[in-house]
Parts: C-alpha cells; sequence; structure tokens
C-alpha cells in the first residue's frame, strides 16, 4: 500500500524488504548420523542443537532507482546472505521481499563459468544465464570485448586468465547485459586500481540511468567515497541504515571499541585506502 504523497513511480527498479526472516537449516532430520554416533559416542544421550539458523531476523528497508547502497558488517554478520536473498537465491522464511527489476549478481566470482572454455564461449554462457538469448546478446558482444579490454585473449580457455582479468570479465557482462539491479559482493576487491576505476565509471553511469547498486565489503574507504547511504549489520539484523560517512563512523568507531589493539591497524588500512582512491 503506498502513501497518498509518495511520487516513486511503482515500475522504477526498487528493493523492499518489510520483516524479513531468513533461516538457514542445520540438520535435515532429528535422528543422529553415524558420525554423531562416532562423535558423542553410542551410548552417551545425543546434544540437542536447533534445527534452524535464523541468518536474517526481521530485516526492513527499501532501496529505490538511482540510489548506491553499502553493506558493512563484521564476518558472519549476514551481508552475503542479505544480498543472496535480495537476488532470489535464498528464500525467505517470513516478511515481504519485493525486488523490481532485471537483477546482475556479482556474488561469485567463478558462478557461471566453465574453466576449459574460452572467454568468447564463457560470455555467451554467463550471459545465457542471466537471461539473455542468443538475439539480444549478438549486438552485446562487441561492447563486452571492448570494455574488458582483452582483445585476442578472450579466444584463451579461462583458465589461462588472472583474477583480475576473470573479475573484469564478470563486471563487463553483468553491466552490458544492462541490469536495473546491481549486487556485488567483495567484488571489486580483486581487481588492480585501473579495474577499480572502470567499474566505478561504470556504475555510475547506470546510477545516473535510476538503476540500483547495492555493495556489500569491508572496505569502508571505498564505501565511503561511492555510497552515499550503508546499511550497518549485525547477528543478521540491520543495526543502523543512513549516511553513510555517520554509519562508517560509527562501525569503525564499535571496532575500535572492541579490539583495542588492532586501532592502529585500522586507521592505517583507512588511509591507505582513502590515498588509493582519490
Amino acid at each position: 500500500m503506498r502513501a497518498p504523497n509518495d511520487t516513486r513511480l511503482p515500475n522504477m527498479p526498487h528493493i523492499t524488504f518489510d520483516n524479513v526472516d531468513l533461516l538457514y537449516p542445520v540438520k535435515a532430520h532429528g535422528r543422529p548420523t553415524f558420525k554423531d554416533l562416532i562423535v558423542n559416542g553410542i551410548f552417551r544421550r545425543p546434544i540437542s542443537c536447533p534445527r534452524y539458523v535464523k541468518a536474517l531476523d526481521q530485516i526492513t528497508f527499501r532501496v529505490d532507482g538511482g540510489e548506491c547502497v553499502g553493506v558493512i558488517g563484521r564476518n558472519g554478520a549476514g551481508k552475503s546472505t542479505l544480498l543472496r536473498t535480495v537476488a532470489g537465491v535464498y528464500p525467505s522464511a517470513s516478511g515481504t521481499r519485493e525486488v523490481q527489476g532485471k537483477v546482475a549478481s556479482l556474488l561469485d566470482i567463478a558462478a557461471g563459468f566453465e574453466w576449459n572454455a574460452t572467454g568468447w564461449e564463457n560470455i555467451r554462457l554467463r550471459a545465457y544465464l542471466q537471461g539473455e538469448t542468443p538475439s539480444s546478446l549478438r549486438g552485446k558482444l562487441g561492447a563486452i570485448a571492448d570494455f574488458t579490454e582483452l582483445g585476442d585473449a578472450l579466444n584463451l580457455p579461462l583458465k589461462c586468465f588472472s583474477t583480475g582479468r576473470i573479475m573484469m570479465l564478470s563486471f563487463a557482462i553483468a553491466t552490458c547485459c544492462e541490469p536495473e539491479i546491481l549486487l556485488i559482493d567483495e567484488f571489486l576487491s580483486t581487481g588492480d586500481l585501473q579495474v577499480r576505476e572502470q567499474a566505478i565509471a561504470r556504475m555510475i553511469q547506470m546510477l545516473r540511468q535510476s538503476r540500483v547498486v547495492m555493495i556489500a565489503s569491508h572496505d569502508v574507504a571505498f564505501l565511503r567515497q561511492f555510497c552515499a547511504r550503508v546499511l550497518w549489520l549485525e547477528k543478521g539484523r540491520i543495526k543502523e541504515d543512513g549516511p553513510a560517512e555517520c554509519v562508517i563512523e560509527n562501525y569503525v568507531r564499535s571496532i575500535q571499541g572492541a579490539k583495542p589493539l588492532s586501532v592502529a591497524l585500522l586507521k592505517q588500512a583507512i588511509h591507505l585506502g582513502q590515498s588509493v582512491t582519490q
């Protein structure tokens, strides 16, 4: 139900989560396995454990077209899980999930690739997995090749490519297929400065076209520079949602309070990231 003064167009790309929960199954059944008997002993009472773990807990937020939102949090906070739930990889257990627009996900650098196939063959394979057809892809092959700057290397098997080249190829395919929502999980951290600059330029172009970009990363310096808004996750919940500068400052301060010995290293890492992105 939309408010009377809500001027947002319903067909514009957007992501809406309303009290979304996600449960990870721990065991498919309650009976002990052979491994349980060996570890716990045949005649000992088995240790009871929950059958499900709540990975996301009452997640509520909305992202509209033209927004670039960062997602931060410690390891295990639920960043990757959140992006996979947005992408539809994981089904929510409860709540309302609404994703309007064509989604492209850069969640796993190896997903959809065949290592013994050539670069050209992998472009077609991954693009088809993203919903392209031979006719729709035909006019985009040149743009994908130009963006990667790989040239004749696209005729080589993918196993000959460096990690940075694979990342650039993945990004080129995802963005040249004109997604309305782009999800990135720690993807830009594997590329060099030139790769990052090309990717940023492409994402800025997408934002000007009222597309949606969500980036999960530990690189707070990059998120501070590129994202206007940040979600801070903690134990599967949104601890804070607001302007990037404010949320990142509170997040860094919380880490400093929890680990006093790592303050100097953290400041050094942030300073280094800022100097690289400038």
